[in-house]
């Protein structure tokens, strides 16, 4: 710590750095001028850099250079147990290599403060119209996830610095909102802002209350986790004016959709945001998290709001200690960073947006950004009259009707006017159609809490939409079976069927394997669908059904008012309701154990569970960068779920086929993302989504859609996993070809530790989704990037050439990508090396994170 801007803090027994000297003291006038995300990370590095690389370090962000990188060090790392869990497993194979190379395992910890959510795991098996559903989707969780939950209970002890919060409690990002977020830490005597990486795309939920929290891969929160600094460079910090008030009737919902396409337009991928301006006063602190929790969806960074009044009143209003709230609002207004302060912030591009001009919206098909106003859905082809009764499914029939996911439970507003539609939805007699799976999946317990008091949770129950959950559901995919009827209907039919959920990503194949496209919506719209029972359907037209005088229902006529909306929010969001839930789940008096074995027991059967393989074969071996195959050419907008899909486990799958040999019934196959602490399974998963489009598979010059690859030389078309273990046996080093923005969506290291894991050494791509880069990185992953007006299609490639890459690897550096092409004909490619910083090339070199740490710990240890 830099002790010489150490003080005490005005008002408070606790201690500040105070960066505003600092910054000053360089260049005078400029901290007021400062962004709020340029102040948090000047602070940080007041704090924790050396004091020989502060000045060097504040110069970046004062005078707004991108040439240093400069140390970040979050002060937590939050996990949720798909990708905390393997984060731990790969802890726990680093123990086993440093013990037998004579290293202390029990010395491997994280450093800085960890917390995992078991929220990721439960599947809707039992939909909301069903009896006791929460108590038998637990009891099946906990029955398919025996071995994970074992490994999960033996890291509370086995670690250090490793806090546990059981299945059943919520989704991670919910509760860092309503708890686990202090906004202002304080620690060993010091206060200053809260800070994390968080194992989610949607992690900067938080930065609701204006705290910096962005989504990593497990490889990147691995780095944290171990004490490594985050290097970065100045991020692109982009300011969003939002001017006017929402239109009547228009849900927090309606205005994310319509920003998510509004920004997606404007570029701001991997920029740092921050919303001011008089529309993000009239915003509530739920509806600027629902439009925070969307960032990855705009391609964005962060999404930063200022604290002012609405984040004092949210933290009362969530049972946190007065004491605490008082904190916040002291260090913020010491500090410039209460919104007040911030009027003389200056950023290099402003965009504005008026809230006044949203109308009701959905997004689909396939992407979230892909907005669609629902007065136009017939106009759009989506909607459109239909011929059916209450028994036929229809072409476009809605199979699933879910409110879920943290970007709308969070919001007390949307919840709230879901349960008074359905309760006007009730009084009319309009019932859900039968066909439709429906569910209600909070993020947490306190939303239950208020529905009763506010006696709406009745009524969403009487229209199918029971609690089925306190975890993250639909849409991560774990919508859970059909019934059997339904789903041969579907396939005998061959019907166009949806999904309609409350949620923040609609990728094709996502939601379920059965439900062709999705379409995201406010919680009221999700229930609506559930009664017009099709996406064939004008919602703000056509009749819902007829009330018991045989009157004609339209949305309008079920639709609550803005002013009955608020008035119940206020009587019935209490802050018991969050202390009654929040204060026993964090009695965490769990301490770290002598008796607990610091190597893990591997279970050797399991398929949940295995000691991966990260210094073993192919792994353990040079990569020499000549010679590359392409495993796939592939085109733009490649997500993560088409490089390791986190659905259900269909039996006719690589993954299904391995799970049955193991001994599996095919009820308990789970979800690709529950097996990803098995590499054998986790590994078959890689390219498995059946909606890919691999550009070496074609059919009459259409390129064919499945998990399908061509082996080269001989050009054998071969479902993917089989052309993967060729390649394996072969020991062929790989390459991906790809276009732009490869690797959006869900920061899932498994996309990247399956390629690496196939013996893919490099991704030559037009651009990345920058999570997906880093974790490319940490697996030992080489991305390189077209330059401008180079492409897979302008070099003509078709997936017989081999591959090298020649110069040496640093920052930005151009490198020469060599085509060997199948009649002799060498091209020579310039490419930029994305090996962005010093940190990333260090770990690149040493063959990815946990080499790079072991090599460092052992060199510590002189146990080498």
């Amino acid at each position: 710590m830099n002790f010489d801007y150490r003080k005490p803090l005005p008002g408070s027994k606790l201690d500040y750095f105070d960066t505003r000297e600092a910054v000053e003291a360089i260049a005078p006038g400029s901290y007021d001028k400062l962004p709020y995300t340029s102040k948090v990370l000047a602070e940080n590095l007041v704090r924790r850099c050396t004091p020989e690389n502060l000045t060097a370090s504040l110069r970046q962000i004062i005078e707004r250079k991108r040439e240093l990188d400069f140390p970040w060090f979050p002060a937590r790392v939050v996990c949720h147990d798909i990708l905390g869990q393997t984060a731990l497993v790969d802890l726990a194979g680093l123990r086993d290599a440093i013990a037998e190379q004579g290293g202390d395992p029990a010395k491997v910890n994280p450093v800085v403060p960890t917390q995992l959510i078991v929220d990721h795991s439960l599947a809707v098996e039992h939909a909301g119209f069903e009896e006791d559903a929460f108590e038998k989707n637990r009891a099946i969780e906990e029955r398919r996830n025996e071995d994970r939950f074992h490994f999960i209970n033996w890291t509370k002890t086995a670690f250090k610095n490793v806090d546990v919060i059981p299945p059943g409690n919520g989704i991670m990002h919910q509760i860092n909102l309503e708890r686990m977020s202090p906004v202002i830490q304080a620690r060993d005597g010091v206060a200053f802002p809260d800070t994390l990486v968080g194992t989610d795309s949607h992690t900067p939920h938080v930065d609701a209350l204006g705290v910096i929290a962005i989504g990593v891969g497990g490889l990147e929160a691995e780095n944290v986790m171990l004490g490594r600094a985050s290097y970065m460079r100045l991020p692109d910090i982009v300011g969003v004016e939002l001017t006017g008030k929402p239109q009547p009737g228009i849900t927090a919902t309606d205005i994310v959709l319509a920003l998510t396409e509004f920004l997606r337009k404007e570029r701001v991928v991997s920029a740092y945001l921050e919303f001011f301006g008089e529309g993000a006063s009239h915003l509530t602190l739920g509806d600027r998290a629902t439009i925070s929790n969307m960032t990855p969806e705009y391609g964005a960074t962060a999404a930063m709001f200022y604290i002012d009044q609405q984040t004092i009143d949210y933290l009362k209003l969530t049972g946190r200690d007065e004491e605490q709230v008082q904190l916040v609002e002291n260090y913020a207004k010491t500090t410039g960073l209460w919104a007040d302060e911030m009027v003389n912030a200056q950023y290099e591009r402003v965009l504005k947006f008026d809230l006044s001009s949203v109308g009701r919206n959905m997004a689909g098909p396939s992407n979230p950004h892909r907005r669609v106003a629902t007065a136009d859905l017939a106009s759009q082809g989506i909607a459109g009259k239909v011929e059916q009764d209450d028994d036929n499914m229809p072409d476009g029939a809605v199979i699933i009707a879910a409110i879920t996911s943290c970007t709308n439970t969070s919001n007390p507003r949307n919840v709230i006017a879901a349960g008074l539609l359905a309760r006007n939805a009730n009084a009319k007699g309009l019932v859900r159609k039968p066909w439709v799976k429906s569910s209600l999946a909070p993020g947490s317990k306190a939303v239950k809490l208020y529905l009763e008091e506010a006696n709406l949770l009745p009524e969403l129950e009487q229209l199918g939409f029971g609690v089925v959950a306190f975890a993250c559901t639909t849409c991560n995919g774990m919508s859970g079976a059909l019934d059997p009827k339904i789903q041969q209907e579907i396939i005998d039919r061959d019907l166009y069927a949806t999904a309609v959920l409350s949620g923040n990503r609609n990728f094709d194949g996502r939601i379920h394997p059965y439900a062709k496209q999705a379409f995201l919506a406010s919680p009221p719209l999700v229930v609506a669908y559930a009664i017009a029972g099709t996406i064939r359907f004008d919602i703000e037209k056509d009749v819902l059904g007829h009330d018991t005088d045989g009157n004609p229902v339209t949305l309008k006529d079920i639709w609550p008012s803005d002013e009955e909306i608020d008035a119940i929010v206020a009587s019935s969001v209490k802050p018991e309701h969050f202390r009654q839930v929040y204060e026993p789940m964090f009695e965490l008096n769990v301490d770290y154990g002598e008796k607990t074995d610091p190597l893990y027991n591997w279970r050797p059967q399991s398929t949940y569970i295995r000691r991966p393989p990260y210094w073993e074969g192919a792994l353990a071996g040079e990569r020499t960068l000549t010679g590359m195959r392409p495993l796939a050419v592939l085109g733009d907008n490649i997500t993560t779920d088409h490089l390791s899909p986190s659905n259900a486990i269909m039996a006719d799958s690589a993954a299904g086929e391995y799970l049955a040999k193991m001994g599996l019934p095919e009820e308990d196959f789970n979800s690709y993302a529950t097996h990803r602490g098995d590499h054998l399974t986790a590994q078959r998963a890689t390219f498995a989504n059946p909606k890919l489009f691999n550009e070496m598979v074609q059919e009459n010059g259409e390129v064919k859609q499945g998990s399908l690859a061509r082996i080269e030389p001989e050009g054998k078309v071969t479902r993917m996993w089989e052309a993967i273990e060729t390649y394996m046996e072969r020991k062929q080093p790989l390459i991906i070809v790809a276009g732009a923005d490869y690797g959006q969506g869900s920061s899932r290291d498994w996309a990247a530790k399956g390629v690496r894991l196939a013996g893919v050494e490099v991704i030559v791509a037009e651009g990345f989704e920058r999570i997906h880069r880093t974790n490319l990185i940490g697996m030992g992953v080489l991305p390189l990037e077209f330059q401008p007006g180079t492409t897979r299609k302008t070099l003509g490639i078709d997936g017989t050439e081999t591959f090298d890459v020649k110069g040496d690897k640093a920052p930005g550096a151009t490198l020469t990508l060599v085509l060997n092409r199948a009649n002799g004909v060498i091209v020579e490619v310039p490419v930029t090396c994305r090996l962005d910083t010093a940190e990333e090339v260090s770990i690149y070199d040493a063959g990815g994170v946990l080499q790079r740490f072991a090599k460092d710990f052992l060199a510590s240890e002189g146990a080498a």
